[in-house]
């Protein structure tokens, strides 16, 4: 039988975050995550999907006209079928990028994928599921990123990059802030960071880090799917 993985979406869009922000970009979202961060934007992806095949997949990839894609999800490496997808849009000439949590094993990625790995800081809810050990598997090509929701998760980052000297491992260390949200819709163990605060830290520290937000959000409805 055809392999098959399950696809929650699979649209092209700009790139709203990375180094890789303002390209055109298709995405492929996979179903399925086992964390639950406070501050998540994707749920939808938890559970809905359809199995296609990586032909299928290839195929709609194709059609975009764009030689740049992200695999997402969720969190695409819980399915094992991800790395033969991953290896196969290689094959074709794509540039591939996945965006993956700190929680799962990135050793098995295939090499001339650029893995941008998000650390689950302490206000995510999750920072105890981070596999520490993928720290030996960065590349100067990766980039790590981190959501902070407070100062607590900035000192907390800080310390990180210090202890495993991260800076030095990556080619860029994303940081971004979960957005304050209006009174009546606030997220649930998360209050949300002042980009200004942000952006006063980082240039008070001088840390040799990338400062972004969400690009996407800001040209669709934030709530916005296939975007």
């Amino acid at each position: 039988m055809p392999q098959t993985l399950m696809i929650n979406e699979i649209f092209h869009s700009i790139q709203g975050e990375s180094t890789w922000a303002g390209s055109r970009c298709t995405f492929v979202r996979l179903t399925g995550c086992h964390l639950r961060c406070h501050y998540c934007d994707t749920e939808y992806a938890f559970h809905e999907g359809e199995r296609i095949t990586l032909e299928e997949i290839i195929g709609q990839v194709k059609k975009n006209g764009c030689d740049l894609v992200e695999v997402t999800g969720g969190e695409p490496l819980l399915q094992p079928g991800v790395h033969p997808l991953m290896t196969r849009l290689c094959d074709e000439g794509f540039t591939v990028l996945i965006e993956t949590s700190g929680a799962c094993d990135i050793s098995k990625c295939d090499p001339r994928v650029i893995r941008i790995m998000d650390f689950k800081t302490p206000d995510s809810g999750e920072a105890d599921r981070n596999l520490w050990d993928n720290v030996a598997y960065l590349n100067k090509r990766d980039e790590l990123k981190f959501v902070l929701c407070s100062r607590n998760d900035y000192d907390w980052m800080k310390r990180v990059l210090n202890e495993h000297d991260l800076v030095a491992k990556v080619n860029a260390i994303l940081v971004g802030a979960v957005h304050e949200m209006p009174a009546g819709k606030e997220l649930p163990g998360c209050d949300g960071l002042s980009l200004r605060d942000l952006a006063e830290w980082l240039l008070e520290d001088r840390l040799p880090v990338r400062m972004q937000t969400q690009l996407h959000k800001l040209i669709w409805d934030p709530a916005a799917r296939g975007v």
